[in-house]
C-alpha cells in the first residue's frame, strides 16, 4: 500500500490541508507598514490597511482564520492599550470584518505587547498580581468581542482567567463568543523570535512563575481541566512540536476542539535549517505540522498556514 503516491494517499490515516490552520498577524500603528520580522523570514509587522488585504489572500487561499497580537503606539504599566476601546487590534478586528467578514477572526487576550515591562499583568515586587491581571483581561475580551472578534484566545495563563472572561463575556450580551483558551502554556525558550514580532520580552526576570515548568505532563492536563470547568469552548497546547505529548494525552482526556500552537522557535529553526541547505523546507513544513495533527490537534496556529496552501491547497 506504500507502492506508488496514490495508494499512500488513499490509505493516509492523517490529513492536512489550510483550512487546518490558523494564521498569527502582527498588527503595528501607521499606514501602508510591512516590515519584516528578522528572526522570522517571511512575517511582517503590518499596519492595519496591509493587513486587511493580506486577509483577502488568506481568505482566498482557504486558510482556516487569523490570530492578531497588537503592538501599541504607547506602553504602560496598566496595559491600557489592551482594552482600550479604540486599541490597535480592536481597529483591525474592525477593518478585517469590513473587509473580509466570512473570515475567522481569533484575538491573543493578553498584556505583554503592551506593558512596559513586558509581563502579562500587574507587576507588584517582582511577580504579576493575578487578579488586578484578570480584570485587565476581562476588559480586554469584551472590547475584542464587540469590536467583532469571532473567538478570543487569553494566553496569559492567569489562574481563572476563563471563568471571569466567560462571566464578563455574558454580562455584555456577548454570551455565543467562544474563549480558546492557552490552556497548557509552557514556559519555553521556543517564543525568542516571537518577542522580537510583538516586542514584547520581559524587561526583567522571566514567566517561569505563571507559565507552566517543561518537565510537568500531569500538571498540564489539571490545567486544561480548570480551564474546562471555567467555561472554555476550546483549549490549545503552546508550544506544539516539544509537546507532542501533551497534545496526545489532551486528545485522549478531553473531547473540546483541541488546538496547538507551532511556535516562532519553532518556524525559525526549520527556516533555518532549510536556508543552510540541511533540511528540504516543504517536506519539513508537512512533515512537522502532520505531527502535530497526528498527535491530536483539531487545528494549529502556524507562521507556515500559507505554505501549506500553496503545497496542499
Amino acid at each position: 500500500m506504500r507502492r506508488t503516491a496514490e495508494l499512500r494517499d488513499m490509505v493516509r490515516e492523517t490529513r492536512l490541508g489550510p483550512g487546518d490552520c490558523i494564521y498569527p498577524l502582527f498588527i503595528v500603528p501607521g499606514e501602508d507598514v510591512k516590515r519584516e520580522i528578522g528572526a522570522m523570514p517571511g512575517n511582517y509587522q503590518m499596519s492595519i490597511d496591509v493587513a486587511v488585504r493580506e486577509c483577502e489572500e488568506i481568505h482566498q487561499l482557504g486558510i482556516g482564520g487569523i490570530i492578531l497580537f497588537g503592538i501599541p503606539a504607547v506602553k504602560d504599566e496598566h496595559a491600557s492599550g489592551a482594552y482600550a476601546e479604540h486599541g490597535i487590534v480592536q481597529e483591525a478586528v474592525r477593518a478585517i470584518k469590513r473587509g473580509v467578514p466570512r473570515l475567522v477572526v481569533i484575538t491573543d487576550v493578553c498584556n505583554c505587547e503592551y506593558t512596559d515591562h513586558g509581563h502579562c499583568g500587574r507587576v507588584v515586587g517582582n511577580d504579576v498580581d493575578n487578579d488586578t491581571t484578570l480584570d485587565w483581561l476581562t476588559r480586554s475580551a469584551v472590547s475584542h468581542a464587540r469590536a467583532g472578534a469571532d473567538i478570543v484566545a487569553p494566553s496569559d495563563m492567569m489562574d481563572g482567567r476563563v471563568a471571569a472572561i466567560r462571566k464578563g463575556l455574558d454580562e455584555a450580551g456577548f454570551q455565543k463568543t467562544p474563549i480558546l483558551s492557552y490552556a497548557a502554556k509552557y514556559a519555553s525558550v521556543f517564543y525568542g523570535p516571537f518577542r522580537e514580532a510583538a516586542e514584547s520580552a520581559p524587561q526583567f526576570g522571566d514567566r517561569r512563575s505563571y507559565q507552566m515548568d517543561p518537565a510537568n505532563a500531569r500538571e498540564a492536563m489539571r490545567e486544561i481541566a480548570l480551564d474546562v470547568e471555567e467555561g472554555a469552548d476550546m483549549v490549545m497546547v503552546k508550544p506544539a512540536g516539544p509537546y507532542l505529548d501533551i497534545i496526545r494525552m489532551a486528545r485522549d482526556r478531553f473531547d473540546l476542539p483541541l488546538a496547538a500552537y507551532q511556535v516562532s522557535g519553532e518556524f525559525s529553526m526549520i527556516r533555518a535549517a532549510a536556508r543552510n541547505g540541511w533540511l528540504d523546507l516543504d517536506r519539513a513544513i508537512l512533515e512537522s505540522l502532520t505531527s502535530i495533527r497526528r498527535a491530536g490537534a483539531d487545528f494549529i496556529l502556524t507562521y507556515f498556514a500559507k505554505d501549506v496552501a500553496r503545497l496542499i491547497g
